[in-house]
Order: structure tokens, then sequence, then C-alpha cells
């Protein structure tokens, strides 16, 4: 009776293997989550013994969908990333010439057909997004029905089976039997590269600073009197700001040139370290509620400014003239949704988003020198989302043939350049295609899950079928193609690129697209060095690699 539920009703397996597949993939097993596109992918498989099948039409609109919004989200940081920090950029080519060389290598030891072939670079490099990019370049084989349902059926077990190995293998790899391999112990070195960018030291597991490192105070001036605004916070490297001047009862405009008086109640904001060295060499601490009115803003600012890129928060505000920077202080640097460290070491770059805090007409003036704020909205400009779309669909039309291989983009390849692209206008341009970040995030989630949902269901009746055939080799072979390049960039890395540990082995985790490897770092690390390398080779590979589903299809078609 289920089955035939199940069978009448497809709409109930598809929810089915999305609420139960997210429910499997929420447990955790030490370091190591499964994730809820690999858990619906497996109920999927299980669920689609019944028969049920979702339509292509629902199939294809869920994967460009979600292709777009991955190009749109990390279309900013591709470009940014694109001749500049070239070192871990470089990892990234690393990733995709050893997984192509080790996947053929499988072809031709394993006599594997394209679509098996496809979906161990989708699993081994854990790179769910191949699925639907390889999935069309065998549509378009011109193969009769069966053989092409067939071959897709392949794509998604063998992506099921070696991505739960490649799994386990480059988080182990990344947080564990890399720093045993380089002979060093992790934490210490990440506290010490975090101390060399600026910071105060590590954190463990669970802990968050007590002092926050931006703090105001409220002070009566004693030993400050006689000296003019300007010439304390230029003392203290502009690393405090006066925000209020309060004599007798009259509030005065701090600006720079005017002088402090003895008695006068002032409240200085700033960092916390600067402020500490500041307070007696202006008077001492007093409570009367005026502090209160400290950074009453705090805004998120899209950098665009093409003359900051590359440099440290400490470079540019050592450039900012004192009057655009005062009383402007950076809380937050977010890189494709991970916060990476705002220390003043830490190297910006176009495509960042920049947590201001300030009162509100200094982070107004510093949002105007570094980009554009980021209003807060919940409107999609679904003009420019479905042109973009449109957009995909047209480039993915076109077509190549390098050697007799037919290297067309597809829907999938087209929507992700047209992403791209269209991430980059909204960018510089920032009046047009509001796409908020939430609204990204579900296009991203349910197109993906939808689409791996129906992919799973149709591939069901054949999964076991290929398991049988293959047995241990497709493990073995997607955890080889995990392995291979990690360790490949792990010695480029360490001794020809010459990069600091803990931001190389984030570098192999966003190589390989892999988010539970990073979380694992950086737990190990105990701060967030890891992520500075992470999200380079994330922004490059979550790129690359789905393009690569079409050539590895046309490869192991020529191979087999």
């Amino acid at each position: 009776m289920i089955l035939n539920l199940l069978s009448a009703q497809p709409e109930i397996a598809l929810f089915s293997s999305l609420a139960i597949g997210y429910f499997i993939g929420s447990f955790k097993l030490g370091p190591i989550q499964l994730c809820g596109v690999c858990g619906t992918l497996i109920v999927a498989l299980i669920l689609g013994q019944s028969g049920a099948r979702i339509s292509p039409d629902l199939k294809n609109i869920a994967f460009a969908l979600f292709i777009f919004a991955l190009g749109f989200t990390g279309g900013p940081q591709f470009f940014a990333n694109i001749g500049r920090g070239w070192r871990y950029g470089a990892l990234s080519i690393v990733e995709i010439v050893v997984v192509i060389a080790l996947v053929l290598g499988a072809v031709v030891v394993l006599k594997l057909d394209a679509g098996t072939a496809a979906g161990l670079l989708a699993g081994g490099a854990t790179e769910s997004a191949v699925i639907g990019t390889a999935s069309e370049a065998i549509n378009r084989l011109g193969l009769p029905a069966a053989d092409t349902a067939r071959l897709q059926a392949n794509i998604v077990t063998a992506y099921s089976v070696s991505y739960l190995f490649g799994l386990v293998t480059i988080v182990l790899f990344a947080s564990q039997f890399a720093p045993l391999i380089l002979r060093v112990n992790l934490r210490d070195e990440a506290e010490r590269v975090w101390r060399k960018l600026g910071g105060d030291g590590a954190l463990g597991e669970a802990q968050t600073p007590a002092a926050p490192p931006l703090a105001g105070r409220e002070l009566r001036v004693t030993t400050g009197a006689g000296s003019t605004i300007g010439e304390l916070e230029k003392r203290f490297g502009y690393n405090i700001s006066v925000q209020r001047v309060q004599r007798d009862r009259s509030i005065i405009k701090p600006q720079a040139p005017v002088v402090l008086k003895a008695g006068d109640s002032v409240v200085v904001g700033g960092r916390r370290e600067a402020l500490i060295e500041a307070i007696p060499a202006i008077g001492e601490e007093v409570f009367s509620g005026g502090v209160s009115d400290v950074f009453v803003e705090r805004v998120d600012v899209m950098l665009t400014q093409r003359a900051i890129h590359g440099l440290t928060l400490a470079q540019v505000r050592a450039r900012a003239a004192p009057a655009d920077a005062h009383g402007v202080f950076v809380a937050a640097v977010t890189r494709l949704d991970s916060t990476i460290p705002a220390l003043s070491g830490t190297q910006l770059q176009r495509g960042d988003v920049l947590t201001l805090v300030g009162n509100k007409e200094d982070v107004a003036r510093g949002a105007a020198r570094l980009g554009y704020m980021l209003r807060a909205t919940r409107k999609t400009d679904f003009v420019f989302l479905g042109l973009g779309v449109l957009l995909g669909i047209g480039i993915g039309r076109l077509s190549a043939h390098v050697g007799g291989i037919d290297l067309t983009p597809g829907t999938g390849g087209g929507c992700l350049l047209a992403g791209l692209l269209f991430g980059w206008i909204r960018s510089r341009y920032p009046l047009i295609g509001s796409l908020p970040s939430a609204a990204a995030q579900i296009l991203k989630d349910f197109g993906l899950c939808t689409f791996i949902a129906a992919v799973g269901l149709s591939a069901g009746a054949d999964a076991l079928r290929l398991i049988r055939e293959y047995g241990i080799a497709l493990p073995v072979a997607g955890i080889v193609i995990t392995l291979g390049p990690a360790l490949a960039s792990l010695f480029i890395g360490r001794w020809l690129l010459k990069l600091e540990v803990p931001m190389l082995l984030g570098a192999i985790a966003g190589q390989q697209c892999s988010t539970p490897a990073i979380s694992a770092l950086v737990g190990v690390t105990g701060n967030a060095t890891p992520v500075i390398g992470y999200t380079i080779t994330y922004a490059l590979s979550n790129v690359l690699l789905p393009l690569l589903g079409p050539v590895i299809v046309g490869l192991a078609g020529k191979l087999g």
C-alpha cells in the first residue's frame, strides 16, 4: 500500500527524502557529519525502489535555480581571486588536474562507463553539482532512453558510495593526518599565525572573548587637558575616537581642533588594547550613563574598491585620511558566508563584507570610501533572476567540439556562468539585482536537494546492480580520488608555495569544497585562521569542478 502511494503521489517521496535525509545528515560521528544532501540521496535511492518518479521538468528547474544561485553568491569572490592570491588559487588547479588524471585512470583500470566515472568525480571531489552537469552531458550523447537512464543512475550510485568515503578521508586528512605528515602541532601553529596577524591568541572550544575587541568608556579629563581631540586620536594610531564631549552641561561636537579642558566628560570608543593604553593619558574612568550612545550603528559593507584589494586592515587604516577613518572600526570580515579573523594583518579582497561599527555619520562616510552599504531587504529582484537564468539557458546551448569531445556546458554550466556574471554585476552596481543571502541560500539548498532527490528516485532500481558489479572498488576509488589531490597540494603548498600550515590545510578543504573539513579544522586549531585559505580555493573549485562534468563524460566515453 505504501509503495503504491509513493508511486501514485511522488511528491510524498520527494518531501520524505528531504525530511528523512536531512535528519540522517544531522548526526555527527566525531568530526564527521554526513550532510543533508548525501542523506537525501541515500533515502531517495531506497524510496526509488517503489517506482516513484519526479517530473524531469521539476528536476531541471530545481538544478537551474541551484546552480545560478551558486554562481551568483560566489561571483564577486571568484573574479577577485583570479590572478590574485594565486598561491592558494594554484591548489584548485592541482585539484582539477590530479582528479581528472585519477578518474581517467580508474576508467581504464576498472573499465568504468561515463556515468560511473562522473559519479566518482562528484563523490571523490565532494562536489554535488557535478551530478547535474554530467547528467546533462549524458542526455546529449544521443543514446537510447534506457542507456541514458542507466548511465545517469550510475552517476548517482557512484557518487553516493564514493562521497561517503571521500568525506571521511578529507576530514581526517586535513584535521589529523596532514599535521602528522608535516610534523607540526596544528594548534600551536594556528596560534602563532593568529598572533602574526595581530590577534591576541587562540580560543579553546566553546570559548569567546570575555573582553570584546571594541569597547567604549566614559572618562573625566585630567591628564589630557590641553590636548586637542585630533592630537589624542593620532597619538594612539586612530584606534580610538572621541565620540562625545560634555563641558558643564553643554554638549560639544567632537571635532579634531577641539581642546579638552580639565573636568570635561568625554566618551571614548575604539579597540580595547588602544583604549586601555589611552585612558591614563586622558583622565579617569567615571560612570554617569553617557557611554550608552557610543557605537549606535553596525552596518555591513560590500568591499568594491579595487585599490584596497590585497591590503591588510592595518594598511587600509594607515593609508586612509584621518578625517575618513575617524570613528570607523571593522568588527568582522565575511567572505563567502564564512567569517575570517578581522585582525590587523588580515588581507582584504573585493567582494568581502565588512561589518563597520561607529556612529551613524562615521560609518556612512566609511562605507562610501570602501564600497556600498548592504541594506537589509527581503525582496528578490525577479527581473534580474529571470534574465540571469534565461541567459544561462542560452549559454548552455552553445556547443564546442575539441578532439571529437562535446564540451557543451548545458543548462547547468550555462546557469553557473551566468550566475557568476550577474553576481559580479550586482557587486559593481548594488542598486539592481537584489537577491538576499537568505533567499539565495534557500535556492541553493532546496534546489540542490530537490534535484538530488529526483535523480535518486529515478536511479533507485539500478543502484544495487552497480554496487554488486564493482563491489569494494568504488569506495577505494573514492578514497584515492580524494586523497590524491590533497597529498599533492600538501607538498606543493608547503614546500613550493611556502604557505602557512593552517591556511594551507584550509585551502585543501576548500579545493574539495568540503564544509565538514573546514569545520573540523577550526575545531582543532581553536581559531579561524584556516578559513582564510579555505575561502579562496572554495570560490574557485566551486565553479571549476562542476564544469568538469561534461569533460569527464566525453573523455570517459572515448577511453571506454
